[in-house]
């Protein structure tokens, strides 16, 4: 378990070292080409900027994009609000705000920049499919996000994916507006094709952090419970019944345990999660250390 859980650190330490490569090295072929580095400067701290922005408004877009309504005591709604004040008390983290969300889509996520401003939510369908056991490991998975400072992990990667975006549409801008483009044209060349491909391949990595993010909390959460098979189970129903959420937005994908959008073409090349079965299988092997 515990091996489990520092694997998924790793590797999203070192995909977060190759975003920072993917930026430098933008900023080195911008230099070649322009021999001016001022404007790297200037969209990687706008896109800080923009990062630091969406890390203290997360919480609200998602309850806003999502229609999520406060529960405010255990009369509202018993079984939800007594699940996660009992996993916030295993925890020992401060127990976060509750959202109940009216969908039959089963699903649930959690957002806020750190414990003591956390937000966990839950569909109408979550509560109708899950037994009290798997309810507790979903919970404690996105508990696990919380637990894992998992928004500021996602916020860090969307401000590099902001900044690489930047980066790449002004120096294409420059190359065919620009008057300060007369180089060698191999370089600009080259320069052109990694700008282009830039963006696509930032994109790639924000959905591999994402997905290191999902194993994480899966083994977060177990740990919690000391039941994966709960999670596993709740993990195949969500394959089973699940269903889009009817309020999508793309930008929130990944805060769900399970991808609320319609699935697509290149689906799984650009999902938000991993398999569900690849969790499932990750989640018994785990069962077998206890």
């Amino acid at each position: 378990m515990y091996r489990a859980i520092a694997k998924n650190k790793r590797n999203t330490f070192f995909i977060l070292v190759f975003f920072m490569l993917i930026i430098g090295g933008l900023g080195w072929l911008a230099s070649v080409i322009y021999n001016n580095i001022s404007i790297v400067v200037i969209t990687v701290v706008v896109a800080s900027a923009y990062a630091l922005f969406q890390y203290f408004m997360a919480d609200k877009q998602a309850i806003a994009m999502s229609g999520a309504i406060r529960v405010e005591s255990s009369r509202d709604h018993p079984r939800l609000w007594r699940t996660v004040e009992n996993l916030s008390i295993t925890t020992g983290m401060p127990m976060p705000k509750v959202y109940i969300i009216s969908d039959p889509a089963p699903n649930a996520f959690a957002t806020g920049r750190d414990p003591e401003h956390a937000v966990v939510a839950a569909t109408t369908g979550l509560l109708e499919l899950m037994d009290d056991a798997e309810l507790e490991g979903v919970m404690a998975h996105e508990l696990g996000h919380v637990k894992n400072l998992d928004i500021r992990v996602s916020m860090i990667v969307f401000g590099l994916v902001v900044a690489v975006g930047f980066i790449s549409d002004m120096f294409l801008r420059m190359a065919f507006f620009g008057r300060n483009n007369n180089g060698n044209p191999i370089v600009m060349i080259i320069g052109l094709v990694a700008m282009l491909v830039a963006p696509i391949v930032a994109t790639m990595v924000q959905l591999a952090v994402s997905r290191q993010r999902e194993y994480l909390a899966d083994a977060t959460g177990a740990m919690t419970t000391r039941h994966p098979e709960a999670l596993a189970r709740a993990l195949e129903k969500l394959q089973a019944y699940g269903r889009p959420v009817q309020k999508q937005s793309s930008s929130m994908a990944h805060m769900w345990i399970a991808d609320p959008l319609k699935p697509g073409a290149i689906d799984k090349l650009f999902a938000t999660h991993p398999p569900i079965a690849e969790r499932v299988e990750r989640l018994r092997t785990m069962g077998g250390s206890f």
